[in-house]
């Protein structure tokens, strides 16, 4: 079956980091397109960031450039998020997830299977 599981979030204190971690089992993310997405409560869910399976190439939102850095390790089968100087307004359940496609897309609608996702709170 495959699955993906977030970890990694957390309460942190603005300009602190996090990093998310995606595993995933059942599959091999090597051939998969993996996206972060987020959702704060009341607002529309965000494409974050995305990695592509072809070439490794990456996309991120204009509000996180700068601070967010997505990798993949494929012999670990997990993709992470490196989330730098965080602020207040980055507050969100984050959720990863895959694509059986070889280029990113910010929009939710064209991924298929999704983890669970993991709360991001930052807070003084």
């Amino acid at each position: 079956q495959l699955q993906l599981v977030e970890s990694g979030g957390g309460l942190v204190q603005p300009g602190g980091s996090l990093r998310l971690s995606c595993a995933a089992s059942g599959f091999t993310l090597d051939y998969y397109t993996i996206g972060w997405f987020r959702q704060a409560p009341g607002k529309e869910r965000e494409g974050v960031s995305c990695i592509s399976s072809s070439d490794g190439s990456t996309y991120y939102a204009d509000s996180v450039k700068g601070r967010f850095t997505i990798s993949r390790d494929n012999a670990k089968n997990t993709v992470y998020l490196q989330m730098n100087s965080l602020k207040p307004e980055d507050t969100a359940v984050y959720s990863c997830a895959a694509r059986y496609m070889n280029y990113c897309s910010a929009y939710y609608g064209e991924y298929g299977y999704w983890g669970q996702g993991t709360q991001v709170t930052v807070s003084s």
